[in-house]
């Protein structure tokens, strides 16, 4: 009888397991997250999409105007407490960086005056570019196809995406792909 209950016991366990697992695997699969992911890899080490959308000022900018940068496309709203949490270590990069050639880009899915309290409250120090329909269509055309934010784009000095984050983007992360492009 003692040898039944922990084979029991083991095969609960096991059922548990293998259940958690393959509802997950089901999960992805319903909701895209898969599909998502594979269409973000898709982007690797091919040329970045351009886009122009307008600056939290409303003036047009396009994604040209930093060419011979590295980029970090950063795709957030202010309602988004991961993007909220990236933020401050964006602006330290941007800071640390910005003179070895590393430019941010926020493009805030957003209200303008909601940006821009966030980017008083924050110390925001690299260009903010707003949208709603417009970004949403850049950020699906840089792999974004459901909408995650915050959703971060690097792209090399040759326009070249070479990382693509479905949320936050860490520092370690970030700093690993700098390295090699910088």
């Amino acid at each position: 009888m003692r040898l039944k209950k922990p084979l029991r016991l083991t095969a609960y366990v096991l059922t548990f397991a293998v259940g958690m697992w393959g509802g997950n695997l089901l999960i992805q699969k319903l909701t895209g997250n898969t599909v998502g992911q594979e269409a973000a890899e898709a982007l690797l080490n091919q040329a970045a999409p351009d886009f122009s959308l307008p600056d939290i000022d409303g003036r047009m900018r396009s994604s040209g105007e930093w060419a011979g940068k590295v980029r970090v496309i950063n795709f957030w709203a202010t309602w988004c407490p991961p993007c909220r949490s990236e933020t401050p270590m964006f602006v330290e990069m941007q800071e640390k960086y910005g003179a070895a050639g590393l430019q941010f880009i926020g493009i805030a899915i957003d209200d303008a005056d909601k940006v821009r309290d966030f980017m008083d409250t924050y110390g925001i120090n690299y260009p903010m570019l707003i949208g709603d329909d417009d970004a949403i269509a850049v950020a699906k055309r840089y792999g974004n196809r459901f909408g995650a934010l915050p959703y971060t784009v690097i792209v090399d000095r040759q326009g070249r995406v070479r990382h693509v984050q479905r949320g936050e983007l860490k520092q370690e992360s970030a700093e690993n792909v700098f390295r090699k492009l910088l």
